[in-house]
């Protein structure tokens, strides 16, 4: 069973220590819970996570295996939903999820990307152009992003933000089944979602002492691009 872990993290964002000495694990079928202050790092260490930004001191690995010896292996074993919706405003949401469907190796694309909306209960908008879609319904096309082509590793940051109490039970309904299946899943949340048997990490555990201790809305909040990459 494959074990995702890092050990010693510490991310540095332009002159400011987000946080240091950092570990965690995460096995088959398990869950872990991110919390903390905005300003702990959450994003930061999700997009770590992801392979989205390299940590300045650390060890991420997979099975023993550094993660930074096959950085593309890691990625496409990995699903990240930031707080962003990658959802371009000219194409229907169909077509936004085969897009990223065929990037993740799902065959049939359009088949899966139909599917994946079907079971985030929002058959009906995928002939919708994305930018006649409402803030939930975008949000929703940006979760299917992590049905639509398999991936045992999913890192979730904020994903209840914009759904309604519905579409938050369907969304932990769809990590219990990946998880039943084996899948790891990572999450970073400040309101309530069920992850039975969830480990948590506290970030602000692990903020170093000094001046720039407290808040920092740089770091959590829009730091979370699909598209950027180490």
């Amino acid at each position: 069973m494959p074990v995702f872990a890092g050990t010693d993290l510490t991310c540095l964002r332009g002159d400011r220590l987000v946080f240091t000495g950092l570990d965690f694990r995460v096995g088959s079928g398990e869950a872990l819970l991110l919390l903390g202050p905005n300003g702990s790092g959450k994003s930061s260490l999700l997009r770590i996570m992801a392979g989205l930004l390299r940590p300045f001191r650390g060890r991420l690995a997979w099975d023993d295996a550094a993660v930074a010896d096959d950085p593309d292996r890691h990625r496409g074993r990995a699903h990240y939903v930031g707080h962003l919706d990658a959802v371009k405003p000219v194409l229907t949401a169909t077509e936004n999820l085969a897009f990223w469907a065929a990037l993740g190796g799902a065959p049939v694309p359009e088949e899966r990307a139909r599917a994946a909306l079907a079971r985030l209960g929002v058959p009906h908008i995928a002939g919708v152009p994305g930018r006649y879609l409402s803030a939930g319904q975008k949000r929703r096309l940006n979760l299917a992003r992590i049905l639509a082509a398999p991936a045992p590793l999913w890192l979730l940051d904020e994903p209840t933000v914009a759904l309604d109490r519905a579409a938050i039970g369907l969304l932990e309904a769809i990590i219990a089944e990946h998880r039943a299946g084996g899948g790891m899943v990572v999450v970073s949340t400040h309101t309530d979602i069920a992850l039975p048997g969830a480990a948590t990490l506290h970030l602000d555990d692990f903020t170093p002492a000094g001046p720039d201790d407290g808040d920092d809305p740089g770091d959590d909040a829009g730091d979370d691009d699909e598209d950027t990459r180490p």
